[in-house]
């Protein structure tokens, strides 16, 4: 099991308007951008924007991630025996694989394996941008 990428969530009213300022923050484009429940989110650097009202964006709020993972079932597998409970998937989403889990300190963590081209389109941009 191995931890590829992290995220900080950034939760904003209008992506379209915020993404620019976060662009520039970083400096480089967005990675990923995609509708998930509702909300518009986007992948700038080690950011990810959650855009919308906050109807939509609060039920995000409570979980921290995503943890970027290489293999989703060994990383739930191995939680597990760590005292972990899964407490929502496996699902699919436009990136790949997800799933939410409790660990034994109560923190629920968003764990997601990308599907390939997910994987190397970030990877891509990373090396360029650096």
């Amino acid at each position: 099991m191995s931890i590829l990428k992290t995220y900080a969530r950034c939760f904003v009213h209008d992506l379209d308007s915020a993404l620019s300022l976060y662009e520039t923050l970083v400096g480089q484009t967005a990675d990923l951008r995609f509708e998930f429940e509702g909300a518009s989110l986007a992948a700038v650097g080690d950011l990810l924007l959650i855009g919308g009202p906050p109807e939509v964006t609060d039920r995000f709020r409570d979980t921290v991630g995503p943890l970027v993972v290489d293999d989703l079932t060994e990383t739930m597998d191995r939680l597990r025996g760590l005292g972990s409970q899964v407490v929502g998937g496996p699902s699919r989403s436009a990136t790949g694989t997800f799933a939410y889990v409790r660990h034994p300190d109560g923190a629920v963590i968003e764990y997601v394996q990308w599907d390939a081209e997910i994987l190397h389109k970030v990877r891509l941009n990373e090396r360029v941008c650096r």
